[in-house]
């Protein structure tokens, strides 16, 4: 019995030895996945429409009447004459005078290197007065829109000035 058992010993470990040599075959690290390629695609062109609205286009001028006006009142011919209707260019070069001696540059900004324009859009009521103001288009700098914003509700008011909307460029450039 004693060779009986030490023979299927023998054949166990050399069976177990094959099936253990043939498996490691099957333990290696598994293939590395295929490469993943991604490629960008640039989204399509946006319609080519303006960006800000023109507010210093000329005004439509107004439709003439068919009859006659009628001659002013006797009244009128004694107050003074009415002060003439002030051009685009006009009021925007007084907003923009305005507007300069309410400016500054953050010294954040200096020491940074910031450049850049903002354009505000600077809403009026009837009597001129600024009733709020909107970046119409960022310099790209948090810090110079905020001092560009802060500057232009400074101004206060724009007397004088015949729009409701009016687009002012600051520009903000270190020498």
């Amino acid at each position: 019995m004693p060779a009986r058992l030490a023979l299927a010993f023998a054949l166990s470990v050399a069976l177990h030895a094959v099936l253990l040599f043939a498996g490691a075959d099957s333990r290696r690290a598994p293939p590395a996945p295929p490469r993943l390629e991604a490629r960008l695609r640039l989204p399509p062109a946006p319609p080519a429409e303006p960006l800000l609205k023109n507010t210093l286009a000329a005004e439509p001028e107004p439709a003439k009447p068919a009859a006659k006006p009628l001659p002013p009142p006797a009244s009128a011919a004694k107050t003074p004459a009415a002060a003439p209707k002030p051009t685009p260019a006009r009021e925007l070069r007084a907003a923009q005078k305005k507007l300069a001696q309410h400016q500054y540059y953050p010294p954040e900004a200096i020491a940074a290197g910031l450049e850049g324009e903002v354009r505000l859009l600077v809403l009026l009521d009837a009597d001129g007065q600024i009733s709020d103001v909107q970046i119409a288009a960022s310099s790209g700098h948090r810090i110079l829109d905020a001092a560009a914003q802060r500057a232009a509700f400074a101004m206060g008011s724009l007397p004088g000035s015949s729009r409701r909307e009016l687009i002012l460029p600051v520009a903000f450039r270190l020498r």
